[in-house]
């Protein structure tokens, strides 16, 4: 009896990211959007750890794997698309408001990238396309920069940008190019550069601009891996 439920408490990390994402999605509706920020950041939390608990405890398994993604696909595949479906909503002209519904290419993009990450076998050292716990990271910069009039919160908002946005994540998630992956063998700097960069930059970033930091902080990660995949190109 113990034995099993020391085996479920990774799955219990999982149901707990499935239920922030279920009320991140209520407080969207009822723009509540600093509950937004935290019960995705709640999630994400969650998500890391049940992975972490399931290798410490040695109880992995296909049924953690699945349930993980199913838990992912609403917290971080539902949440950055009706984020910007509501926006858009709020911001387009009434004549133009069919694009709205752009903001669920976000979530048909997350949805086929998890599939696909639970069949790949060439994604343990990196990634391969943006993942979709990023990609929502930059999207809820939509909730922390809401109200705010300076440049680039009004630059944010406009809908041509949010729809060239969902465009280009929505593309990002699925690309073939591989992405830093904060996975640590050694806590060196030699093989680790771009790891280690990575970390200063987000830090730098999180000082400098604090909660606005994190639409930077991911278009920093890619540009990194970009950068990244050229020097080992090169190599």
């Amino acid at each position: 009896m113990v034995k099993k439920l020391i085996q479920f408490i990774p799955n219990l990390f999982t149901l707990g990211n499935l239920f922030c994402g279920c009320l991140a999605v209520l407080s969207i509706f009822q723009e509540n959007y600093l509950w937004t920020v935290i019960f995705v950041l709640s999630g994400a939390f969650l998500d890391f750890f049940d992975g972490f608990l399931a290798r410490l405890l040695k109880v992995s398994g296909p049924l953690g794997k699945e349930l993980d993604s199913l838990a992912d696909m609403v917290t971080f595949g539902v949440v950055p698309g009706l984020i910007v479906f509501h926006f858009l909503a709020i911001e387009l002209p009434e004549s133009y408001e069919y694009l709205k519904y752009t903001g669920f290419l976000i979530t048909l993009a997350s949805a086929y990238r998890l599939a696909n990450f639970n069949i790949a076998t060439n994604q343990t050292d990196e990634f391969i396309g943006v993942p979709v716990p990023a990609n929502t990271l930059f999207f809820l910069s939509f909730c922390l920069f809401e109200g705010q009039t300076d440049t680039i919160s009004s630059f944010l908002f406009l809908p041509q940008t949010m729809i060239a946005c969902s465009l280009v994540f929505s593309y990002l998630l699925n690309a073939k190019f591989p992405l830093i992956a904060l996975k640590f063998k050694s806590f060196g700097w030699k093989g680790n550069e771009f790891k280690w960069a990575l970390i200063l930059m987000a830090v730098a970033l999180g000082v400098i601009l604090q909660a606005k930091s994190l639409p930077f902080i991911i278009l920093g990660y890619v540009l990194l891996s970009v950068i990244k995949n050229g020097v080992q190109k090169k190599a």
